[in-house]
């Protein structure tokens, strides 16, 4: 169930219950619950969290962090002293994680409230980016986004397209809850790739229609990511033509994807 009522998400204190709340200028602040008690995922800042909380009774238990950006951690340091919330991140961030008190890397398993999500190491748009996996969720930051993937900051493209290979082996019908509201200018440069695709042109249409109408576009669903995401796609001959490469392999058409979509413009 996703629950998002305007600017701000409404909770229901069921079990697995996940809303979106809407920070800053697009991020979202994932936030599911057990009873009265929730945990939010990359809190880039407090008010809107702290008002969610407050309009649900609800009592803030964890927070998991997948990376050091201060869109996902800047509501941190608040959160903890207003709430005692306990904070899960990557170890090998720990300098730049506020609060870290679970220091987490690949295969460790994070269980806020009793839940068990796998974690992941999925290194390119930073090299410390975790992703957490589990009850046909995923929690993915910035590595994925419904139809593209975040800037390469720290890591290299092979570090980056073997993270998205990564994901893409979880299963299909795996809910995808990434950190932004990028779909539009995702798909419309997917477009601009592959002009033809009947189903790329159709998803843009629908996604401006969503946006028109101010509804959320996210969670998306892996096996969509799949058929439609570029960055998802590098093995294709389609791809790898599209970006002057017809003879390179998926991480050379990844970079090539990455500063293509880097220098995008369009919308």
């Amino acid at each position: 169930m996703i629950d998002v009522g305007g600017k701000r998400a409404r909770p229901s204190a069921a079990v697995d219950t996940i809303s979106a709340i809407p920070a800053l200028e697009d991020n979202y602040i994932w936030a599911f619950t057990q009873g009265a008690q929730a945990v939010v995922v990359d809190p880039g800042e407090a008010a809107p969290v702290l008002a969610w909380l407050q309009g649900g009774g609800l009592r803030l238990h964890d927070i998991l962090l997948t990376h050091h950006h201060p869109d996902h951690i800047g509501g941190v340091a608040s959160l903890v002293t207003a709430t005692g919330a306990r904070v899960w991140g990557h170890g090998a961030d720990r300098h730049r994680l506020p609060a870290l008190d679970v220091a987490l890397g690949e295969g460790d398993h994070a269980r806020p409230l009793g839940f068990d999500f796998t974690v992941m190491a999925t290194p390119g748009h930073t090299l410390g980016h975790i992703c957490y996996a589990g009850h046909g969720r995923l929690f993915c930051g910035d590595t994925l986004f419904s139809a593209g993937c975040g800037r390469m900051f720290e890591g290299n493209p092979a570090q980056y397209q073997h993270s998205l290979a990564r994901l893409a082996a979880l299963p299909d019908d795996t809910a995808v809850h990434c950190a932004h509201e990028y779909t539009l200018s995702n798909l419309a440069f997917a477009c601009s790739l592959e002009p033809d695709h009947a189903g790329l042109a159709e998803a843009l249409a629908s996604t401006r229609r969503r946006r028109a109408e101010g509804q959320i576009t996210l969670p998306s669903r892996l096996g969509w990511e799949k058929r439609h995401n570029p960055f998802l796609r590098c093995a294709e001959p389609a791809l790898a033509r599209a970006v002057g490469l017809p003879e390179a392999g998926p991480a050379a058409v990844f970079g090539a994807l990455r500063a293509g979509k880097d220098r995008y413009r369009g919308r």
